[in-house]
């Protein structure tokens, strides 16, 4: 396969633990373009895999046309970015849930939006980098769990509308994994993080990879990851 021959992938959040397991699982085979919006990790991910950066902030949906307007061919988006603050309901200000839900549902539904005659071209693949948290929500977790909730209708709704245009949409829902985010979410819990007891971001890259290539007869709606067993 050429270079002008392979899939473009867009990976959101990819200097993030799985967002970079993904860039270096696809590296070779797809041309990337991976978002961040720290530009030196960005810069230094890049130069490893051979991608492109696209510096945007994801709070910022209005700079979003304007970033993507010089972008060529999109095969693929994977939606993986995410932000968590845990807490409860009876504790967590508004400012928590805005800036949960527009990382999370708003930032994704608006890259979607503008990226989607790209995508209908290619007749690809929209992967939503979910969580178990958007099939159940537990005492801690409403705003992250909603955003997920709300992520999970995103996709749902738009694998209907997209299927008459060839557009695949998948959401995968990893369980707990060895990321900077779950050391995060660890240490708010108040407990220990031992990357071992978790599955590897590798493994969700690979994972996310099997859908992008699935033969073209198939679609895979709903994938969940899960620990096996040890």
């Amino acid at each position: 396969m050429t270079h002008s021959d392979r899939p473009v992938t867009l990976i959101t959040g990819a200097t993030g633990g799985i967002g970079a397991a993904l860039a270096r699982e696809l590296a070779g085979t797809h041309s990337l373009l991976l978002q961040g919006r720290d530009g030196a990790r960005l810069s230094t991910l890049c130069a490893e895999v051979g991608g492109a950066p696209l510096l945007l902030d994801l709070t910022r949906p209005d700079t979003f046309e304007a970033a993507l307007s010089g972008l060529g061919r999109v095969t693929n988006v994977v939606q993986n970015a995410g932000v968590v603050e845990l807490g409860a309901v009876a504790e967590q200000p508004h400012e928590v849930w805005t800036h949960t839900l527009a990382v999370n549902v708003v930032a994704p539904a608006a890259l979607t939006r503008l990226l989607l005659p790209r995508v209908r071209a290619e007749r690809g693949t929209l992967v939503f980098v979910n969580s178990g948290a958007g099939l159940r929500a537990n005492a801690g977790w409403a705003s992250y769990a909603a955003s997920k909730f709300a992520l999970k209708a995103l996709a749902d709704a738009l694998r209907e509308e997209e299927t008459p245009h060839g557009v695949r949409v998948t959401s995968v829902y990893p369980g707990r994994t060895a990321t900077p985010m779950q050391q995060k979410v660890r240490a708010q819990e108040g407990g220990s993080y031992d990357p071992a007891a978790f599955v590897d971001p590798a493994t969700v890259a690979a994972t996310v990879r099997f859908v992008l290539d699935a033969p073209r007869d198939a679609t895979l709606p709903d994938v969940t990851v899960r620990p096996g067993p040890r």
